[in-house]
């Protein structure tokens, strides 16, 4: 089927499906999904398998409702960012300029491209760590695994770029990508469930929120904090670890970049007012169903494997969490911790410790985060070695390799953008694809120690900072009478549609504030200068929202 009969087999269904009710119009829209599925390939990503492995850790079942509520606020926001694209079928970037302000529209951009350029490097990690650690089961290959990686992405971007077959094909391999995440870790809780080893009737409760969470830690830990050396510090330590997770899950459910990816994709597949409604849909089966259930099915795992246990722990890996307390921490602050004996005194200080007792060794232990190849190893004795390590290894690796893919493709589009090209500009867009690969090719020099942190770091402030600056912009656009003129939303639909809005932005805000507050890029508050930055942007789009609308 070339492009032009899919586009005029879209506006058939649409036809078809617009008199009838939510569910009619629900299924068939599913016959014809597109973009919403590249959203889900890049959200699940290392970062998504990293929070709910620990969400699992530090709260067992109770928050399996913060992920899934995270992603409603997100799509939310990527709701309206289609209806104002889809309205007025230009391109954003040019949109926000010119009925905004430069400055808010090249910040989007340039946070796009960084995030694009430095979070390549950990989905690179992340897919070399699970073929060599479960599915080949040595540490060998690693550049060849890498050179392997950064073809797949260069030539299934090729394949986005091509027209009729080509991009049938780029959109079946990223479907079956997704569902091959999904398969994966469902079949690891569906194997802890005919193990025995896990009942659905205790994790049903999870799904409720419970913001009591906010103020109180989970109660597997009660008797060792009471059995602590400091029950008071370890209360409020574990307490603004989970506040810290679950305000980190709501403002990166959707990156920066996934804000610049769907218009642009949209615009590729040249949908417009008509498609509105198959947007939303789009949106709730390629992003949130695959988010939902391999979110959950980790955080299930995660908890059944490591919540309120420490017999996987190397007591070695618990001493920095706690040389935080301020006991300890006085018994070993002057000691510079560089060479391998300034190390192991620093260790044994903590190991010997005079102050701690057995029950903060423990907590310590409990704490700790664990990666996804600890939890493989540790799910083997349930789901036996084929589901412990290479299903679950097949998972990881989808992640990894569809992260790999729409980060490349993001940042092609990007480099449209950058570079001033048209949306087919095949030189400007390679370019941007290959800078993003390659960029991830090198993980293995720049994603560990200080120059890990010196990449992510400002990178994470930068594009976090920005998240609620891209939802308030659209927010401004889809308020804005010059912009949508009478396709604007009044009466009713427009207070919905503010109070999500606003209510999807407010969290979004709160969770950049949390999880930038107090970074540092060595002596730099980038934190406190990321938040600052924020505020006149926020500023500066109220001010040209205010002036131009009064113009027109």
């Amino acid at each position: 089927m070339s492009d032009k009969d899919q586009y005029q087999r879209e506006l058939e269904v649409i036809e078809e499906v617009k008199d009838k009710g939510a569910l009619g119009k629900f299924f068939g829209y599913a016959k014809i999904s597109g973009p919403g599925w590249l959203q889900g390939a890049i959200t699940l990503g290392g970062g998504s398998l990293a929070g709910a492995l620990y969400l699992g850790v530090v709260s067992g079942y109770d928050l399996l409702w913060v992920q899934p509520l995270a992603m409603i606020c997100g799509i939310i926001m990527l709701s309206a960012i289609a209806y104002v694209t889809l309205s007025t079928e230009q391109r954003p970037l040019q949109l926000i300029n010119k009925h905004l302000h430069p400055l808010l529209g090249w910040s989007w951009l340039i946070a796009t491209i960084m995030a694009n350029i430095v979070w390549t490097m950990p989905q690179f990690s992340l897919g070399t760590a699970a073929i060599q650690q479960n599915l080949l089961g040595t540490e060998n290959f690693q550049w060849p695994i890498i050179v392997v990686l950064f073809v797949i992405g260069l030539y299934v971007n090729y394949l986005y770029q091509a027209e009729g077959g080509g991009a049938k094909l780029f959109d079946r391999i990223i479907k079956v990508m997704v569902g091959l995440i999904v398969i994966s870790f469902f079949a690891v809780v569906i194997s802890l469930v005919s193990s025995g080893s896990l009942k659905f009737g205790s994790v049903l409760g999870g799904f409720i929120p419970d913001l009591s969470l906010l103020t109180s830690s989970s109660s597997t830990f009660a008797s060792d904090i009471a059995a602590s050396s400091n029950p008071e510090w370890w209360e409020k330590y574990i307490v603004s670890t989970q506040k810290s997770k679950i305000f980190a899950a709501f403002g990166t459910a959707v990156g920066i970049n996934m804000t610049f990816l769907l218009p642009y994709t949209l615009l590729k597949k040249k949908w417009g007012a008509k498609h509105r409604g198959l947007s939303i849909t789009d949106l709730s089966i390629g992003l949130f169903v695959p988010f939902f259930l391999a979110t959950a099915c980790v955080v299930i795992a995660s908890a059944s494997s490591f919540h309120g246990k420490t017999e996987d722990v190397d007591p070695l890996k618990t001493y920095p969490t706690l040389a935080k307390m301020e006991t300890v921490g006085a018994l070993v602050k002057e000691l510079p911790n560089n060479t391998e004996e300034e190390k192991k005194i620093w260790n044994d200080t903590i190991a010997n410790a005079p102050v701690l007792k057995e029950a903060d060794y423990k907590l310590a232990a409990m704490l700790h985060s664990r990666d996804a190849g600890a939890l493989a190893i540790t799910l083997k004795p349930f789901t036996g070695e084929v589901v412990g390590q290479k299903v679950f290894g097949l998972g990881v690796l989808g992640m990894a390799i569809s992260t790999i893919i729409i980060l490349m493709l993001i940042n092609g589009l990007a480099f449209q953008e950058l570079l001033g090209k048209a949306m087919g500009s095949k030189p400007a867009y390679f370019l941007g694809c290959t800078i993003s690969g390659l960029s991830g090719c090198l993980f293995p020099f720049f994603w560990s120690g200080q120059s890990k942190a010196a990449l992510a770091i400002p990178t994470s402030v930068i594009g976090g900072s920005l998240i609620p600056i891209a939802y308030f912009t659209f927010f401004l656009l889809m308020n804005s009478k010059k912009v949508l003129g009478d396709k604007r939303p009044e009466g009713t639909a427009r207070i919905i549609w503010n109070i999500l809005m606003i209510f999807a932005t407010t969290v979004a805000t709160i969770g950049t504030w949390w999880a930038t507050s107090g970074k540092t890029f060595g002596d730099f508050p980038a934190g406190m200068v990321g938040m600052g930055f924020l505020a006149l942007l926020f500023v500066v789009g109220t001010a040209s929202f205010i002036i131009k609308e009064k113009k027109a």
